[in-house]
């Protein structure tokens, strides 16, 4: 399906980001590997890749870094000459009541998830302009749509990921790049290793399939949307979230 295309996913080294650059190297992408903070975990994930027949490489960005993001989208194109697929996946949150959250804190959220997705698109768009095509598809949240207590910073963020794939679902469609967006639901990751078994099964109780989502199914909707079947398609948000929100 994604045979000789060269997808690039940030945050790629764990959960929902390893899981796609998996399903996509499998699909038959070259797939660059970001990572920010574990070069192992992200050597780990390329060997795999590799040994299921796939290629890739692995390679270090802090996305919430505008110099950095332009200097790495750079060194993408001299290596391989095309961006195909941008999957902006990189977020981190930090959960806790408005009144106790610091600047800081707030300031980092929105830097990583928000700001981080617009500076990969700022310098990924470009060439993608120039081929006359290209796929985006950035990563936002159940929380985006509907809200969390404690999740004030991140909830903003994912909210705010889908305003920017609308509005540059518009402004690209004419270059040919088509821009969507996918919500997940409660998905079995590492970010829930604090959840006890009791918040595990509130969660499920509370989605209408009765479970939690696995990081190969939000992959496998990545893929779909990265193909050229799916090329009437742009500027929606998709909800892989078992009804969670209907």
């Amino acid at each position: 399906m994604l045979s000789g295309k060269t997808a690039v996913v940030t945050g790629a080294s764990r959960g929902i980001g390893r899981a796609i650059a998996e399903k996509m190297a499998a699909e038959g992408a070259f797939v660059v590997i970001n990572y920010n903070g574990s070069k192992e975990a992200a050597e780990t994930v390329l060997a795999g890749i590799r040994a299921a027949g796939g290629d890739g490489c692995v390679m270090q960005c802090n996305v919430s870094d505008f110099a950095a993001c332009e200097a790495w989208m750079k060194e993408i194109l001299a290596l391989y000459g095309k961006i195909d697929i941008l999957v902006n996946n990189a977020g981190i949150t930090k959960d806790g009541l408005l009144m106790g959250m610091s600047e800081e804190a707030f300031d980092r959220v929105i830097e990583t998830n928000l700001k981080g997705t617009f500076n990969c698109i700022r310098f990924a768009a470009r060439p993608m302009i120039r081929q006359k095509s290209g796929c985006i598809i950035n990563i936002s949240s159940i929380w985006g749509q509907r809200g969390a207590s404690c999740e004030v910073a991140y909830s903003c963020t994912k909210a705010g990921i889908i305003a920017l794939t609308r509005s540059l679902a518009m402004e690209l469609a004419p270059s040919g790049i088509r821009v969507n967006c996918v919500a997940p639901g409660v998905i079995n990751t590492d970010m829930m290793a604090g959840f006890t078994d009791e918040d595990r099964a509130a969660l499920a109780e509370e989605t209408p399939v009765e479970r939690l989502g696995e990081p190969d199914e939000i992959a496998r909707t990545m893929v779909f949307l990265a193909d050229e079947a799916s090329g009437y398609i742009t500027g929606q948000v998709l909800g892989v979230n078992g009804g969670l929100v209907i």
